[in-house]
This record gives structure tokens, C-alpha cells and sequence, in this order.
């Protein structure tokens, strides 16, 4: 039996002390929707210091892959951390090697593979960038409207999710040009097939007219966008970028850092479509909770850096590596089959719930990587904004922990290792707060 979801008022008053506390020393950037104060966590559920109990369909941005606090990956950083706590990248140890191996082993470029360590997505980013620029001699980029890719000043030249992003922080990185992610629900160009038109739109229109193919050196794209709505690309789109950049000696890279390590019931989500990347960016769900990212980029191209033309000092970290090797072997083993069944069921709950609900208009995703999309009207699909804020602030004040993305979509990325049970509680508390939140936003 599940415990009692909520025992106190929200916030309670153990998390209202500590709220003021943070609003005197920690910066306002942080994008905060509502007040959760958390003690501690188990798998998928989190409690907050008032002892109210949460299902977590966040999972720390897709970070926690295989749950709160997994004993095997709790033991292995218990391990690595009696052996020692840090040595810079200018020299090796085991566990380094050891995880480089292993990504040598499962990454999907078909073909040998060299890491480079980072401690995030962003760091990640960065490394593909500087990577793509050194060994191509070419300085210019495209990237894709509504795509995230991290905040420091290189990615954030590409993050194109919403303009708060950026405002203020102008110019960015120079040379990247950004063009529209394929979006069959809401379609930006003419014809069934968004992402052939967005083919033919960089070949005869960008490349024709303001973009020199021959000064491109990699297009950035996420194989499933996330943070603009979790959009699934049409089948042959990525199949088509991997002819394009083949045509103009173009890298491409794909920037796995919320798609990747199992979220969408394979290791990779370019794995559904069988395309092979030049080079991968991995973080969040990698170290279940550690901080760490990858450049993973085949050693045909990586081979090509010289000593000291990249480098930092926590890349690595031993007992973020040890957090990582436990995780892959976890989610290989049992946790990326796992997504795939669970999400599956979990859309298929969900669509059921969309036969009731006039103002869902489209559920898409692959995996336990699932956005449901809010509409004021299935006709003219207009985004439902209010409804959606106020049904991701209802569902945490019911007991259920989300996020949305893109105009208007909440989207559901839980540990890989939830239960069907689970699901089955999320949708109760879902559907009670899609009707609380209806009510809402009707009487403003």
C-alpha cells in the first residue's frame, strides 16, 4: 500500500523557513515552478522536510535514471570515495579507463569511439563544439529552433527553447545559424513531411543563399527535441541529415544528454532510427545523480586533438565514474528494457486519458520520454499555457512531481526503473488535477 501523499499544508512550514533562508543567499536565475523542499528520496518517490510523500515523473530533469538513491550505485560511490576523491585529469586511473571502454563497447557509431570527460551537459557541448571547430578548420554551425543545449556561452549560442534564455546575454558565440526542428503537430512549412522539408530548406535555401556548406563544420540536433516539447522527428529526417552532412563533409552530432543512457527504451534515441553520429554528447541520467558528461566522438576524429588543445580539471572524477559504470550496467541490463515497457503503457494510459479530454490534443514520445500536449481546441491546436501551469502546480500540490516543455506540454521523463503501479498512481493524480486545473483557468 502507498502511504499518505500529502500530510501538510504546501509548503509546510519546515519548507517555508528554508524558502526564506534560500532567498537571501542563493541567486533568483533558478528557474523554480513550486516550492518543493526535499529530504530525501527512494526510487521514484521523493519526500519533502514537512514528511509530504511525492511520485517523482521529473527525476531531477531526467538525471535520476535509475531512481533515488539506487543501493548499487549508492555503493559504488561509497566505494570509489574510500579510495580517493579527486585526481586531475593530467593523469589516469581505473575507473576512468574503465568507463571510456565501456562507452567504447555501447555507443552507436558502429566503428572504435574515444571520451572526452566533463562534469555537464552544457561542459559536454562545449567540447563538441570546440572538437568539430579543431578538426574541421571550419567556424560556422546550424543548430535548431527550439533545441537545448546548455547555458554557458558556446551552447547557449544553439539553446533556441525560449528566449529567456538568451535575453540579456547577446552576442553569443558567433556563426551559428538556426533553422525549424520538424514539428508534425504544429507544421511550419508546406507538405505531410516536416522533416523533408526541412532537408530541402538548409540544402536549397540556406546553403543557396546565406550559408556556405564548404564553412559548416557540424550540425547540432537532438534525436528527440526536449525542452521545445519533446518532438519526435519524422522518420528520415536524421537518416537525411546523416546524407547531407556526408554530402558537404559536415559532423554531425547529436546531443544525447537528456535523450540518452536508456530514457527512450534504447541506450540512444538515434538507435530508432539506425543513424550513425559523428559525435554524441552524454550527461544527466549517466551518473544517476553525479555530476558528469561526455563527448563521445568517434576516435577517427578525436584522434586529431593534440595535447592541451582541451582539457579541465574535475573531468573524470572517480567517483563520478564509478556513479557511471554502475548506472550503464543497471539501465543495460534491466532499466532501458524496462522504459520501453513501462512507456509503453504509460502512452497508452495516456492516450486513454486523451479519449476523455478534449484539451489534450497529441501525445508523442518514446521510452519514459513522453509529452502530452495541451491545447485550448484539438481544431485549431492553439497551446493551452495557462492550463498547462496550472495543471504542473495542481499535480504538485496533489502529490505528483512534473515538468513541462516546449508552448504548452507536460512531459514525463520518471526514473527508467517506475512500476506500471506506478504509472497507474500518476494518472489517478493526473487526471484529478487536469479537472482542478480546467476549473481554474475556466473562471479567470
Amino acid at each position: 500500500m502507498k502511504t499518505q501523499r500529502i500530510v501538510t499544508e504546501l509548503p509546510g512550514p519546515k519548507a517555508r523557513a528554508l524558502l526564506a533562508r534560500d532567498a537571501k543567499v542563493v541567486s533568483p536565475s533558478y528557474p523554480r515552478d513550486y516550492p518543493f523542499v526535499m529530504s530525501h528520496g527512494r526510487g521514484a518517490e521523493i519526500w519533502d522536510v514537512d514528511g509530504n510523500r511525492f511520485l517523482d515523473f521529473a527525476a531531477g530533469i531526467a538525471v535520476c535514471s535509475t531512481g533515488h538513491s539506487h543501493p548499487q550505485v549508492v555503493q559504488a560511490i561509497k566505494d570509489a570515495a574510500e579510495q580517493f576523491l579527486h585526481i586531475s585529469s593530467d593523469y589516469w586511473h581505473e575507473g576512468q579507463v574503465r568507463l571510456g571502454e565501456r562507452i567504447n563497447e555501447l555507443a552507436p557509431m558502429h566503428e572504435p569511439v574515444m571520451s572526452f570527460y566533463a562534469q555537464s551537459g552544457t561542459e559536454a557541448v562545449e567540447g563538441a563544439l570546440k572538437l568539430a571547430r579543431y578538426v574541421t578548420g571550419r567556424s560556422r554551425f546550424i543548430g535548431f529552433l527550439g533545441g537545448f543545449h546548455g547555458r554557458t556561452m558556446g551552447s547557449l549560442s544553439f539553446t533556441a527553447s525560449k528566449y529567456t534564455q538568451q535575453k540579456g546575454f547577446f552576442p553569443t558565440m558567433p556563426g551559428v545559424t538556426h533553422v525549424p526542428y520538424p514539428n508534425q503537430y504544429r507544421p511550419i512549412f508546406a507538405g505531410a513531411d516536416q522533416g523533408r522539408a526541412v532537408l530541402r530548406y538548409i540544402e536549397d535555401v540556406l546553403f543557396a543563399s546565406n550559408v556556405p556548406p564548404s564553412e559548416v563544420a557540424a550540425i547540432l540536433v537532438e534525436p528527440i527535441q526536449g525542452e521545445g516539447g519533446y518532438l519526435v522527428p519524422p522518420d528520415g529526417f536524421l537518416e537525411g541529415l546523416r546524407a547531407l552532412c556526408d554530402r558537404h563533409g559536415i559532423l554531425l552530432i547529436f546531443d544525447e544528454v537528456q535523450s540518452g543512457v536508456g530514457r527512450t527504451g534504447k541506450l540512444f534515441a538515434c538507435e530508432h532510427w539506425g543513424v550513425v553520429p559523428d559525435v554524441m554528447t552524454l550527461a544527466k541520467g549517466l551518473g544517476s545523480g553525479m555530476p558528469i558528461g561526455m563527448v563521445v566522438a568517434k576516435a577517427s576524429i578525436m584522434s586529431k586533438w593534440t595535447r592541451g588543445a582541451h582539457g579541465n580539471t574535475y573531468g573524470g572524477n572517480p567517483v563520478c565514474c564509478a556513479a557511471a559504470l554502475a548506472t550503464l550496467d543497471l539501465v543495460e541490463r534491466e532499466y532501458c528494457n524496462n522504459a520501453a515497457q513501462v512507456g509503453a503503457y504509460f502512452m497508452d494510459r495516456l492516450r486513454a486519458l486523451m479519449a476523455h479530454h478534449d484539451v489534450i490534443g497529441e501525445v508523442r514520445g518514446r521510452g519514459l520520454m513522453i509529452g502530452m500536449e495541451l491545447v485550448v481546441d484539438r481544431v485549431g491546436r492553439e497551446p493551452a499555457r495557462a492550463l498547462c501551469d496550472a495543471l504542473i502546480r495542481r499535480a504538485f500540490e496533489n502529490g505528483l512531481i512534473l515538468l513541462s516543455c516546449g508552448q504548452s506540454t507536460v512531459r514525463f521523463m520518471p526514473p527508467l526503473m517506475i512500476s506500471r503501479s506506478d504509472v497507474d498512481e500518476a494518472i489517478e493524480i493526473l487526471e484529478t488535477s487536469l479537472l482542478e486545473a480546467s476549473a481554474v483557468v475556466a473562471t479567470r
